[in-house]
């Protein structure tokens, strides 16, 4: 091997050694962070008195909230999620066309991004209650009051907890997308509006693509945190409209049943991490010399 050839590899090897040794501390402390209660909550889900045992497992599936709550969970990713990105994209729109009062319409729009999911829960109690200030509205108009949040009627009160989700963190996809907006020159949409292209052709094919990247970060943000959905729901409906992480502090509390609670977080942490990987393939860079992500 040619002196300059090894040369340029010792030269190489010197940049990589130190970024190595700079990134060291965060790698360790991320990896004490996640893998370490990651270990323990997998040596709890399949650890018994007497070693390796299912037990746990089987207890988490046997009961009969553990389907419901898959189901109502994964059903409310479907529903609040892509209502949640098209407000907050429209939203965003709207500020991009910067209009009067823009910036006070924006953060009145984050309001709720500063509430907890409790306190956020709670405000919906009191418009969905039977004595709410929507069946009081009703009175006055005199129609007939109706019970939202009733386990007799799962469709209305599966539709009380969307809109309180909806509400609670559309905020958080619309900070996002408009970040992702302000990186976006106006150059590209200006040629293409000089060559004929209309709004939507503009939108579809100019500035949807080059927003790709925060709408990936968000949607994989956005359905993470929606898995963990629980003081919403649980201050409308209680047990009523079981989801997996209220199982999962149901297990945990009322139950005292941590193994059980972690093997239901670890069904939590599986389809985490299915659905990123999902997003990751579908909305990665497919252009030719793109990078993808």
């Amino acid at each position: 091997m040619s002196s300059p050839v090894r040369q340029r590899r010792r030269q190489s090897r010197g940049p990589r050694t130190a970024a190595a040794v700079l990134l060291a501390p965060s790698t360790l402390f991320m990896s004490l962070l996640f893998l370490w209660p990651l270990g323990v909550g997998i040596g709890q889900a399949i650890h018994g008195p007497h070693g390796f045992t299912t037990d746990h497992l089987r207890q988490m599936v046997e009961d009969p909230q553990f389907w419901p709550s898959v189901r109502n969970t994964v059903l409310l990713i479907a529903v609040v999620v892509p209502v949640q990105f098209a407000v907050a994209i429209v939203m965003a729109l709207l500020l991009r066309a910067n209009p009067r009062f823009s910036q006070g319409w924006f953060y009145l729009w984050v309001i709720p991004l500063a509430i907890s999911d409790l306190a956020a829960g709670l405000v919906w109690l009191s418009v969905f209650a039977d004595q709410g200030y929507l069946n009081s509205i009703l009175v006055d108009l005199g129609l007939p009051t109706y019970s939202w949040l009733s386990y007799q009627h799962p469709v209305t009160m599966f539709l009380c907890v969307a809109i309180a989700e909806i509400w609670r963190a559309t905020s958080l996809v619309l900070v996002i997308v408009v970040a992702g907006m302000q990186g976006i020159p106006r150059d590209y949409e200006e040629a293409a509006e000089v060559f004929g292209a209309t709004y939507w052709q503009r939108l579809r094919y100019v500035l949807l693509p080059q927003l790709r990247p925060s709408l990936q970060v968000a949607l994989i943000l956005r359905t993470v945190l929606a898995l963990q959905t629980f003081a919403v729901a649980q201050a409308l409906t209680g047990q009523n409209f079981p989801l997996l992480v209220g199982q999962t502090y149901h297990w945990y509390n009322t139950l005292q049943s941590p193994e059980v609670a972690a093997a239901m977080a670890l069904v939590v942490l599986g389809l985490s991490l299915a659905t990123s990987m999902v997003y990751l393939r579908a909305l990665r860079d497919r252009t030719p010399g793109g990078n993808p992500r």
